[in-house]
């Protein structure tokens, strides 16, 4: 077990909870407020950023455990302790959160409205969601996952579109309802082992009766969250009326949470409902693969089409998961730090767009690789990786988690690798009617290229698109330590005699 002399965790977690007290402090008149308010949260983020590398750096990837674990007392008369940890798999999703953060409060300087409160919302978001990925408590898990609920609902419900309060409740309403359920499971598995300490709950055998149940309410809530089909129809609505960086943290961060729940809950404590649901799961995968695709395919706004293609790229990371090998798995964690870059390239260089007063209807677009060619460039290199090209950090999810399908059933294989057709169709047709069509509205003429904040969010996930896609290596070295075990401990599950279920679990069944 890694360890260093202060507690980094609880650092990189509650850093922003410093800097939103800065900013609840910070007085003057209304232009200098939103200034000083802004830097301070980037440079809050930006720590929170340098300590993520330092942990990174000093991670040890041949342990498949936790490390840097702090425990604290919190409710002694429960045994429910502040635990935090972090493994190979939630230690990029906490590098992933710290990266993007900086990235979407730099797309943030465009909000004129209520800026202390946006910037607090914001890192108060940053604080939620890093807990979430590090806590090694169920009841520290659930806190953390359901609070994330109140900042994103208050950044789409004030700062987004015309149909904000519709597409911020359906967010809220779904993510609840599912949430509620996974309350349930939690409770039962309280009462099953004793604790809700996450590494003694994925020891402790579960009877295969009651793991259907706590399967459906698992996937009641994870499937909300990581947008699988058919829970996604909360996604277009909520990314289309979401502010820029809102929509970047929901497409990049956000939606790995549930599939982050699928592989750190579902899989290892539910073996054996895990194994019987795999067919169901394939289906769900291949038919946002396929469909959505289609889907995708048939929209006729920039955004939209984005926002789709992010439900398609997550069918490819549920059946890499439900694979239940170290290829599929290690190609969904892969295809989850690929889609978090690309995807909140694409929405920025859409949020370029806006900026400078233009619609995103395709058909009123057209001509920009002559009027913006540094635009155009990053834009098709985040298609590009989106379409999974090789040497894009597109291709090396994608081609792990068909490997990984392959082993487990050619068709499933065949369905989900259909996906890079579809993604180069809709991406194509995307960059047609923006980029190379002729244009249709004479303000078109007069755009400028990209100013020096666009390039400050596009460059450094241009980088992460192309470091990914060249050097895979430096990246799932990391997880491979979790991956092998969770993957044996798979397999040994499932040729291990169950407990048989409690009395009382008995007669609900019956």
């Amino acid at each position: 077990m890694n360890s260093l002399s202060f507690p980094i965790l609880s650092l990189i977690t509650f850093l922003p909870l410093a800097g939103v007290l800065f900013i609840a402090s910070v007085r003057g008149d209304e232009a200098s407020v939103a200034r000083n308010v802004r830097w301070a949260a980037l440079w809050t983020s930006l720590i929170v950023l340098a300590l993520s590398v330092y942990l990174w750096i000093s991670f040890d990837p041949a342990v498949a455990g936790f490390q840097f674990i702090e425990t604290s007392t919190w409710l002694s008369g429960l045994d429910v302790q502040y635990r935090m940890g972090v493994d190979g798999i939630s230690l990029f999703l906490v590098l992933l959160t710290a990266f993007i953060t900086p990235i979407a409060i730099i797309a943030s300087w465009s909000i004129t409205k209520r800026v202390r409160e946006f910037m607090i919302a914001f890192l108060l978001l940053e604080t939620m969601t890093i807990g979430m990925f590090c806590a090694l408590d169920f009841v520290v898990f659930y806190i953390f996952f359901e609070a994330v609920l109140l900042p994103m609902y208050l950044i789409i419900g004030v700062w987004g579109g015309e149909k904000r309060i519709f597409a911020a409740v359906k967010f809220f309403l779904f993510t609840l309802t599912g949430s509620v359920l996974m309350l349930l499971a939690l409770v039962w598995m309280w009462r099953n082992a004793g604790t809700t300490d996450i590494v003694t709950l994925l020891r402790t055998p579960i009877p295969p009766q009651a793991q259907t149940w706590l399967f459906i309410a698992f996937l009641a809530s994870f499937g909300v969250k990581a947008a699988v089909w058919p829970l996604h129809t909360w996604l277009p609505d909520a990314y289309g009326e979401a502010p820029l960086p809102g929509t970047i943290m929901l497409a990049a961060v956000l939606s790995k949470m549930g599939a982050y729940g699928f592989l750190r809950f579902t899989v290892p404590m539910l073996p054996h409902a895990s194994a019987v649901a795999a067919p169901l799961m394939f289906t769900f995968g291949v038919v946002a693969v396929i469909y959505v695709s289609l889907v995708a395919l048939a929209q006729t706004d920039m955004k939209r089409l984005i926002a789709y293609s992010s439900v398609a790229h997550m069918g490819v990371i549920i059946i890499g998961i439900f694979t239940f090998t170290v290829e599929g798995i290690e190609g969904a964690l892969f295809q989850m730090l690929s889609h978090g870059v690309i995807i909140a390239g694409l929405f920025i260089c859409a949020g370029v767009l806006l900026a400078r007063g233009e619609g995103l209807a395709l058909s009123r677009l057209g001509g920009l690789a002559v009027r913006m060619p540094a635009y155009a460039t990053l834009l098709m290199l985040f298609a590009l990786g989106s379409m999974g090209l090789p040497g894009t950090s597109g291709f090396v999810g994608e081609i792990l988690v068909i490997v990984g399908a392959m082993k487990v059933n050619f068709w499933v294989s065949l369905l989900g690798a259909t996906g890079m057709v579809l993604g180069a169709a809709y991406m194509l047709v995307m960059l047609r009617a923006v980029l190379f069509d002729k244009f249709t509205s004479p303000s078109l003429d007069g755009l400028k290229d990209l100013r020096p904040a666009e390039y400050a969010m596009l460059v450094p996930l241009a980088v992460m698109v192309l470091w990914l896609g060249i050097y895979p290596a430096s990246f799932t070295h990391i997880f491979d330590a979790p991956v092998n075990a969770l993957v044996q401990a798979h397999t040994a599950a499932l040729t291990l005699p169950q407990p048989a279920a409690p009395a009382s679990l008995a007669m609900v069944i019956k």
